[in-house]
């Protein structure tokens, strides 16, 4: 209970529930930034216990087995690193020449290569010790799969990916290779759900939603999914109907289908369930519902799969 009037008690259940009625997107914004930096910290405190443990195992103190450890693991920072790192960052040099800051860019190529390395001693002695089990549970959502939704993967797999996403954006391409390794790498533990998220900056976005649906009923909406990812400049109309041809599609069948318009509630629908939602970027993506929002890198899907994986054993 969080108040009381006139005898009615609200509870927090209800506040939460009408924070999301009122302002989904910020609701889950807060909730997913107070995981993160939850999560951080608690990665934090980990690691410096795996370290401390280690340290009394091997005799020494904390600070000593740290550095010892650090620096086998370690990279010398080369002429090659300074000067590279000079170069893309002359512009901050105000004038000054390589030489005048050979010393300070050194420095500090070298503080980040003992942060790497401690960051590396961890994660090798994290991969040591099976007594560690994080119960921290991250924010998760419950999202509609509807039966005609585009599914990639085994439909029984314990890990279900659901991406919100739109062809016109450019993160959504950048992660698209990054799910690929996902699939790669989970084989059937892993189903990849698609669903559409044209956003109203997007003109081209809302008319290539449709193209995959149209080229899905003579099936093919994954290789046309693919190919207007893999060049996201050619998504003008003329272009998708030219695609539908080259991936051998009915060009009568298709032209039919992507100039009536028929899958464009379908996407609207999908639109309509991620504002619920409170999806206002893409791509927005939710792993056995927790959410991961932008075109995060492989190590980011693989931390929440892992995860998820661990607790289903």
């Amino acid at each position: 209970m969080v108040a009381e009037v006139g005898g009615r008690k609200i509870t927090l259940k209800e506040l939460d529930a009408k924070w999301e009625e009122f302002d989904a997107a910020e609701r889950n914004r807060v909730t997913q930034l107070l995981y993160q930096n939850r999560r951080n910290m608690l990665d934090q405190m980990l690691g410096d216990v795996v370290i401390e443990q280690a340290a009394k195992a091997a005799g020494l103190a904390t600070d000593v087995y740290t550095q010892q450890e650090s620096a086998k693991l370690m990279q010398p920072v080369t002429e090659a690193d300074i000067v590279a790192f000079y170069n893309q960052n002359k512009d901050r040099a105000n004038g000054r020449t390589l030489d005048q800051l050979r010393g300070p860019v050194k420095e500090f190529l070298e503080g980040q290569r003992r942060l790497q390395a401690k960051a590396q001693l961890v994660d090798n002695l994290r991969s040591k010790d099976s007594s560690i089990k994080v119960l921290l549970e991250p924010p998760r959502y419950h999202v509609e799969v509807a039966s005609n939704d585009p599914v990639r993967g085994d439909a029984s797999a314990p890990i279900s990916i659901i991406e919100f996403s739109d062809y016109q954006c450019p993160f959504c391409g950048r992660v698209t290779p990054t799910l690929q390794q996902v699939r790669d790498t989970y084989g059937a533990k892993v189903k990849i759900i698609f669903k559409d998220f044209p956003l109203p900056n997007h003109p081209q976005a809302q008319k290539a939603a449709e193209a995959a649906h149209c080229a899905g009923e003579q099936g093919k909406y994954w290789e046309m999914h693919d190919r207007m990812f893999a060049d996201q400049r050619a998504l003008e109309v003329p272009a998708l109907k030219a695609s539908a041809v080259s991936l051998g599609l009915s060009a009568a069948e298709f032209n039919q289908c992507l100039d009536s318009g028929k899958f464009a509630a379908d996407v609207r629908e999908d639109a309509t369930l991620g504002e619920k939602l409170g999806v206002n970027s893409t791509p927005t993506l939710y792993i056995n519902g927790r959410p991961l929002i932008g075109a995060q890198p492989f190590e980011a899907f693989k931390q929440a799969i892992d995860e998820e994986l661990a607790k289903k054993k």
